[in-house]
């Protein structure tokens, strides 16, 4: 990563000629203004940026309280912290209130069946796991483990506890794994050596360790006793899954004498593999032998969860080998015979982390849903699929004797927590006002609408009217286009692309969930798979086209489009092969070269399955809708965003992207982050990147007129 060292340099050069008096900065490109919002009460990015963030409720074995996470931003300090709360559901006109734990920092929190409430806490130095007997007693620290708990389970009998560390795996022990993390630290050499591939995956490069499984004794105080087992001890893969894996990936058996895990075998194959299997450990001993309960398919198989009863394991699994954005089908085992069945196979709908209901007759799931994401019950019996929440986006939920926690939000709101019945008519009850503030903020008013897109088949997108909305007049327009590309931009809250914030600057927004995208059905995902240039761009021009009709309030000649990842990649497209369908362009972490793509980027699975095989066997499929290729039509203008810390679309693309642009003499700016990934996360990090799109956007629209 020589150039990051070359980035350091020019960083301190700037610093030292800065001191030296008489030496302008002129090379240093100006910072723009912060967007002026519509109305002096309209909802902006910098409320977004330092919002409450709600999420994780955890409902007790008694169905009173319900715990939850709350992250507060603090942008001056560039820093975000995390805390718990709780509310008692028997007291519906009760305050919440935070749990005195976080004082400490707390989070992850989780109930064991006899009711005592455990948390990771970073307060002994690492994260470990913590346990009250109630909300208002002192906590017990339970484990004392030389790393870091990265995710936790407790076993259904409450008398131990399963956790994650990355560990050395040759490492005869724990304590040997610590002691191989020392001398790795300590050497002098810093040459990283690989003899396989996933030498860098999301953000990191592989430092050798993997995510393994340890089973901790806890004693009647609720303190560990003796030493730990390392029960995936022998397998060669991380469990939970890196980078994105929490204790979905791994359950103890009802018994609490074994756990199964969901995994991937590393070896030479692991950039290349979606086969995720569910296993099981012989026992607790860490013996090294394993059985593969989902060997029957080399696909994805996720989330295992016991039925009440404990015979029958629900899972998720996908059918074809290779391909990421597949259905999850819900799949029942018998435990005692190891016979599977699918259930509600004719539902089109891929289906989230599974949670069975008390009685064991039904699974209770989200998916998304035509621009939503629903709760929905589905009968283990007979199949049958029920919605149980209507629009907004269900994140989380939980359920209680008589009905369901859940967090949801919505294009003109954050997460926040509800109250519903199971099966109930009644609208959900708010339990939670995250951020009470934005009670009194403007938002822009929404509507989806639908046209015929490629192959005249119906395709959906969202409309946003401008805050301070005249009828009348008519707006600039913010076209954005989601990333994945198997995503969507539906009903739901971001805290990074958030339309509102541009409807809050006074821009309508359009955004079209072009074919390829999540929640239509799987034939509609699928269609947009080595057809990365043509079906999906007849969608958006369709889209755009049938937007402005319907909506008179629509500028179509005065529009910049937008998008990230698989939406950078359309923007480039766009730049090539519709250069005149916009004043301006933004593109933020995407492909430019996608045959480069297929031999510098990690997860080949994926480059490999959307363009047809690898580069050097199916080059043509990677040239087909290449950006690269069409340069000599570029003349847009287009600000370009690009996470140095980014290995999914690495720095070259955002690099060669401002060197066509330059090269093409089109009026150009490039960003780098060098401590941001795919995403922008870091609140001070987060301003300069709105700061920079909407200067980039008042720079080439003109106000509503």
């Amino acid at each position: 990563m020589r150039h990051r060292s070359l980035l350091s340099a020019a960083c301190a050069a700037v610093a030292l000629m800065s001191a030296v008096p008489g030496v302008a900065l002129a090379q240093v490109p100006p910072a723009p203004q912060p967007a002026v919002p519509a109305t002096s009460d309209a909802f902006t990015y910098q409320d977004m940026i330092s919002a409450n963030r709600l999420g994780d409720p955890q409902v007790s074995p008694d169905g009173r309280y319900v715990v939850y996470s709350v992250t507060t931003t603090d942008v001056e300090a560039n820093r975000r912290a995390g805390s718990l709360w709780m509310l008692d559901l028997n007291m519906p006109d009760a305050a919440p209130r935070r749990l005195a734990i976080s004082d400490q920092g707390a989070n992850t929190a989780r109930w064991s069946a006899d009711g005592n409430l455990y948390f990771l806490s970073g307060k002994s130095g690492t994260s470990q796991v913590w346990r009250v007997a109630s909300p208002t007693s002192a906590p017990v620290q339970v484990t004392n483990l030389p790393l870091d708990v990265n995710a936790y389970r407790v076993s259904p009998t409450g008398d131990k506890v399963a956790a994650s560390l990355a560990v050395y795996p040759n490492a005869p022990d724990l304590n040997a794994s610590v002691e191989m993390g020392k001398a790795m630290a300590e050497r002098k050499t810093t040459g990283q050596v690989y003899d396989r591939m996933f030498v860098r995956h999301w953000d990191t490069w592989n430092d050798h360790t993997q995510n393994h499984l340890f089973v901790q004794s806890i004693g009647r105080d609720g303190k560990a006793t003796g030493t730990p087992a390392w029960i995936t001890k022998g397998f060669d893969g991380d469990t939970p899954s890196k980078p994105f894996g929490d204790e979905s990936d791994f359950v103890f058996t009802p018994a609490g004498d074994a756990v199964v895990f969901s995994a991937r075998l590393a070896g030479q194959t692991e950039p290349w593999s979606t086969n995720f299997d569910l296993w099981k450990t012989n026992g607790l001993t860490g013996d090294g032998t394993f059985t593969n309960l989902t060997a029957d398919n080399k696909a994805w198989d996720a989330g295992p969860v016991f039925s009440p009863d404990g015979r029958t394991l629900a899972y998720r699994a996908m059918a074809r080998p290779g391909f990421e954005a597949d259905r999850y089908q819900i799949v029942l085992m018998d435990v005692a015979t190891g016979q599977k069945r699918e259930i509600a196979s004719n539902w089109d709908r891929s289906a989230d982390t599974l949670q069975w209901s008390r009685d064991g007759h039904t699974l209770y799931t989200t998916a998304g849903d035509v621009g939503s994401t629903k709760l929905f019950a589905v009968d283990t019996r007979n199949g049958v699929v029920t919605p149980i929440t209507g629009s907004g986006h269900v994140s989380a939920f939980q359920q209680t004797p008589s009905g369901f926690v859940f967090a949801q939000d919505s294009l003109r709101e954050p997460g926040d927590l509800y109250f519903k019945t199971y099966l109930g008519r009644e609208m959900p009850r708010r339990l939670t006002q995250s951020n009470p503030a934005f009670a009194a903020k403007q938002f822009g008013e929404y509507e989806q609408f639908s046209f015929a897109g490629w192959n005249n088949e119906t395709v959906h997108g969202y409309v946003i009217k401008p805050v301070g909305y005249v009828e009348g007049r008519k707006y600039p327009v913010a076209f954005l286009i989601h990333g994945g590309p198997q995503g969507s931009f539906g009903d739901g809250w971001s805290y990074r692309w958030n339309p509102e914030t541009y409807a809050g600057a006074g821009y309508a927004v359009v955004m079209i969930d072009f074919h390829g995208s999540t929640g239509y059905g799987q034939a509609f995902t699928d269609a947009i798979s080595q057809h990365w240039g043509d079906r999906p761009l007849e969608d958006l021009k369709k889209g755009w086209a049938a937007a402005q009709q319907k909506y008179s309030f629509l500028d179509g000649s005065n529009a910049c489009a937008l998008g990230a990842s698989y939406g950078g990649y359309m923007i480039n497209w766009i730049a090539g092969n519709w250069s005149d369908g916009f004043k301006c362009l933004v593109n933020h972490d995407g492909v430019f070269d996608t045959f480069a793509m297929g031999y510098s980027t990690e997860e080949l699975w994926f480059t490999e399955w959307e363009y047809g095989g690898a580069p050097w066997r199916n080059p043509e499929g990677y040239q087909k809708f290449n950006p690269a290729n069409h340069v000599d039509n570029w003349k847009t203008p287009m600000l370009v965003v690009q996470g140095d810390r980014d290995f999914r679309i690495p720095t070259a693309q955002g690099l060669s992207t401002f060197t066509a642009l330059q090269g093409r003499n089109i009026d150009s700016r490039l960003i780098v982050f060098p401590n941001e990934n795919h995403w922008v996360l870091k609140p001070a990090n987060s301003l300069q990147w709105h700061n920079e799109v909407f200067g980039w956007l008042n720079k080439y629209l003109t106000p509503a007129r």
